[in-house]
C-alpha cells in the first residue's frame, strides 16, 4: 500500500458507519467491536502509508492522486487528494486520537441508551477529519468540513433529552456556521479569481501575483474568519464550553484531533496565501494572542472540569494560531501534535473522574481523588505538567519554540504578551489538579463511593500519557532521523519559501519557558494546597466585579442574548411588518383589491340600455372634438 491509497484511511471507517447506522442495534454490543476494528485498521494502514511517504526521494513528497468527478463544457473539476509531510502530521494524530477515543468509549459509554450510534458517528466524524486534511481542493474539503460540523452536532446533542444538550448543540451549529459562511465565501472568491478549486494551484497562483492585493486580502479574511469559527477564537468561541453537554469522549475527539484543530488545519495549509498579503499574519497573530488571554482568565473561575479543560484547549488553539501568524507552520502544526496527545489524555482522564465518582464532574465535590483513582490520577498529572509547559514533557518543546518563532515575527511585544498566557495556563491548570486529586475530599460520600476505571479505560490513558512525554523529543534531528524522517520536526514540516529549520536550544527562551510555567504553578499552589480555599475566596471578595465578570466569562454569552434580543430580533420585527403590510397588503393583497374596486367600478359603464349607449358615443365625440380645437389652438 502506497501513499496513493491514503483515502482508505478515510473510506474504512465511512464504511464502519453506513454499517452501524443500518444495522447497530441489531449487532452484538452494539457493534462497538465494528468501530474500533475501522479506527483500528486506519491507525494501522497510516504506517505503510508513511513508510512509503518517506521511502520516496527526500521524504517531503507531495503524492497526489485523483479523479475526474465531473466536467461541464471545457471545465474539469477532480476530485484528490493531496499528501505532504502536513498530512502526515494530521494523519497521525486523527489515527491515533480516534483509535484511544474508541477503545474508551467502550467502559465509558457502557449502558447508555443508542450506544450503537454513538459509535456510529464517532466513525464518521472520524471518516469526515481525514477526508479533510487530505483533501487536494476546496470544495472537497468543503464538503468535509460541514461533515465534521454535522457530526460534532450530533454528537454534543447526543443525550438529546436534555434541553441543556439540545441547546449546546444548536449554539455550536449556528456559531460555527457563521465562520463557514465567510469560508464559503473565500473560497468562491479565489475560484474566480483562479477558475480552480485545486489548493496547489490556487497557492501557486497568490505567490506569482495572479491576485489583486485586495482582492487576495478580503479572500484570504474570509478564509481566516472559517477558521476561527471552527476553531472557536473569539468572538466565536462561546460554543465550545457548552460543547461540554456531549459525552466525554466526544470531547476528547472534538479538542485533540477533529472539529477544532480543523481551522488551524487549513491556515497552515493555506499559509503560503496568508503570507503574500502580509497584513492577514498580523490579524491571525491578534486573534491569537486575544483568545489565549482571554480565555485563560475565563477558565480562572470554573469549577466544572471539563469546562477547564475547554477553555484550555481555546488558548492553546490560539497559540497555534499565534505560531501561523508568525509564519511558522512547523511551530503551529508541533503544537497542535503534542497538544492533541496531552489534552486527550486530560478529557479521557477527566472522563475516568466522572465514571469512577459515579457522574460527579464539579471541583467543588470532589478533591482527594488521586489515593483511589492512582492512574488516572497519575496520567492525570503528566497531562496537566505536558500542558503547563513543564520539561520535558512534550507541551514545553512545543510551546518553546512558538516563543522563539514569535519573537523573531513580532518581538518582545508578543512574546511577552504570550508568555503572560502561558503563566495563566499553567495556574488554571495546577488549580485543576489540586482540587480534583489532591487535599481532603469536599464530598466524603462521594470519595467512599469512588473506584478506579477498568482497564479499557485507562489503558488509553497510559498510552496517550506516554505520548505526552515522548512525543516532543521528535524536535531533535538525531530523533527524527533516528525515526526515519529526514531530521527534527521543523526539517520534516516547513514552507518552501522558508527552507526546513532545524531545532536550535535557546537557552535563554527555555529558561523564560521553564520560570512562566512555575510562576504559574506556584502561585495556584500558595492559594489551593491543601484543600484551602480562603486566600482564593479573600481574592474573590477583594474585586467581586472583577471575580463576577471572570464568573461570567466576561458577559459574551449576554452580549450576545442582548444583541439577538434587541438587534436581530428587533429588525426581524421591521422585517415582519414590512412583509405583512407592505408586501402582502400592500404588495399582493393591494394590487387584488385595487383590480376588484376597478371592476366595480368599470361595471357601472354596462348598463344593457342603448339611450346609455348612444350618449356615451355622443359625449365621446364632443370630448375628442374639444381635444382636437384645442391642440391645435
Amino acid at each position: 500500500m502506497g501513499a496513493e491509497h491514503a483515502w482508505l484511511l478515510a473510506a474504512i471507517p465511512a464504511g464502519a458507519f453506513v454499517v452501524l447506522a443500518l444495522f447497530g442495534r441489531y449487532l452484538a454490543r452494539g457493534g462497538d467491536w465494528l468501530g474500533i476494528a475501522a479506527i483500528a485498521t486506519s491507525f494501522a494502514l497510516f504506517f505503510p502509508v508513511l513508510a512509503d511517504f518517506l521511502s520516496e526521494g527526500d521524504g517531503l513528497g507531495p503524492f497526489t492522486a485523483a479523479v475526474e468527478w465531473t466536467r461541464i463544457g471545457d471545465f474539469s473539476f477532480p476530485m484528490g487528494i493531496f499528501v505532504d509531510p502536513i498530512t502526515i502530521v494530521m494523519l497521525a494524530v486523527i489515527t491515533t486520537v480516534a483509535f484511544m477515543v474508541n477503545i474508551f468509549s467502550v467502559g465509558y459509554m457502557k449502558g447508555e441508551p443508542r450506544y450503537w450510534w454513538f459509535f456510529a458517528v464517532l466513525q464518521l466524524f472520524a471518516a469526515s477529519m481525514i477526508l479533510l486534511v487530505l483533501a487536494d481542493n476546496l470544495l472537497l474539503l468543503y464538503i468535509a468540513w460541514e461533515l465534521v460540523g454535522l457530526c460534532s452536532f450530533l454528537l454534543i446533542g447526543f443525550y438529546w433529552e436534555k434541553r441543556s444538550a439540545v441547546e449546546a448543540a444548536k449554539k455550536a451549529f449556528v456559531t460555527t456556521r457563521i465562520g463557514d459562511v465567510g469560508l464559503l465565501i473565500g473560497i468562491i472568491l479565489l475560484w474566480r479569481e483562479a477558475g480552480t478549486f485545486n489548493i496547489q494551484e490556487i497557492l501557486r497562483l497568490a505567490e506569482e501575483g495572479h491576485f489583486g492585493h485586495t482582492y487576495l486580502l478580503v479572500a484570504m479574511l474570509f478564509i481566516f474568519i472559517g477558521a476561527m469559527g471552527k476553531s472557536a477564537q473569539v468572538p466565536f468561541h462561546v460554543w465550545l464550553p457548552d460543547a461540554m453537554e456531549g459525552p466525554t469522549p466526544v470531547s476528547a475527539l472534538i479538542h485533540a484531533a477533529t472539529m477544532v484543530v480543523a481551522g488551524v488545519y487549513l491556515v497552515n495549509r493555506m499559509l503560503p496565501a496568508f503570507e503574500v498579503v502580509d497584513e492577514t499574519l498580523l490579524v491571525i497573530t491578534v486573534v491569537g494572542l486575544v483568545t489565549a488571554i482571554l480565555t485563560g482568565f475565563m477558565a480562572f473561575a470554573q469549577t466544572d472540569i471539563k469546562k477547564v479543560l475547554a477553555y484550555s484547549t481555546v488558548g492553546q488553539l490560539g497559540f497555534m494560531f499565534v505560531a501561523a501568524g508568525a509564519g511558522a507552520p512547523e511551530a503551529s502544526m508541533f503544537h497542535l501534535m503534542t497538544h492533541a496527545f496531552f489534552k486527550a489524555l486530560l478529557f479521557l482522564a477527566a472522563g475516568s473522574v466522572i465514571i469512577g465518582t459515579h457522574h460527579h464532574q464539579d471541583m467543588n465535590e470532589l478533591g482527594g481523588l488521586w489515593k483511589r483513582m492512582p492512574i488516572t490520577g497519575t496520567t492525570f498529572l503528566i497531562g496537566s505538567l505536558a500542558l503547563a509547559g513543564v520539561p520535558p514533557l512534550a507541551g514545553f518543546w512545543s510551546k518553546d519554540e512558538i516563543l522563539v518563532v514569535l519573537d523573531k515575527q513580532w518581538g518582545p511585544w508578543a512574546v511577552s504578551l504570550l508568555g503572560f498566557a502561558a503563566i495563566l495556563t499553567a495556574f488554571y491548570t495546577t488549580r485543576l489538579f489540586i482540587r480534583t486529586f489532591l487535599g481532603q475530599p469536599r464530598d466524603p460520600h462521594i470519595a467512599e463511593h469512588t473506584t478506579e476505571t477498568p482497564p479499557v479505560m485507562t489503558g488509553p490513558l497510559l498510552f496517550l500519557a506516554l505520548l505526552s512525554v515522548v512525543s516532543g523529543l521528535v524536535v531533535f534531528h538525531e530523533v527524527g532521523t533516528a525515526l526515519g524522517f529526514p531530521g527534527g520536526f521543523g526539517e520534516f514540516v516547513f514552507l518552501p519559501s522558508h527552507g526546513p529549520h532545524g531545532y536550535e536550544f535557546d537557552a535563554a527562551f527555555a529558561g523564560a519557558s521553564v520560570v512562566l510555567a512555575l510562576l504559574g504553578i506556584f502561585t495556584s499552589g500558595w492559594l489551593y494546597w491543601g484543600g484551602r480555599l480562603d486566600r482564593s475566596t479573600r481574592l474573590a471578595e477583594w474585586q467581586p466585579r472583577l471575580y463576577d465578570m471572570l464568573v461570567n466569562k466576561f458577559y459574551f454569552d449576554e452580549l450576545y442574548q442582548a444583541a439577538i434580543d434587541y438587534g436581530i430580533l428587533g429588525f426581524s420585527y421591521v422585517v415582519s411588518w414590512f412583509d405583512r403590510y407592505v408586501v402582502n397588503d400592500t404588495g399582493v393583497d393591494g394590487s387584488a383589491q385595487v383590480t376588484g374596486y376597478a371592476g366595480f367600478i368599470l361595471k357601472h359603464l354596462q348598463s344593457g340600455r342603448l339611450p346609455h349607449y348612444a350618449m356615451s358615443l355622443a359625449l365621446g365625440v364632443v370630448v375628442l372634438a374639444v381635444a382636437g380645437l384645442v391642440m391645435r389652438g
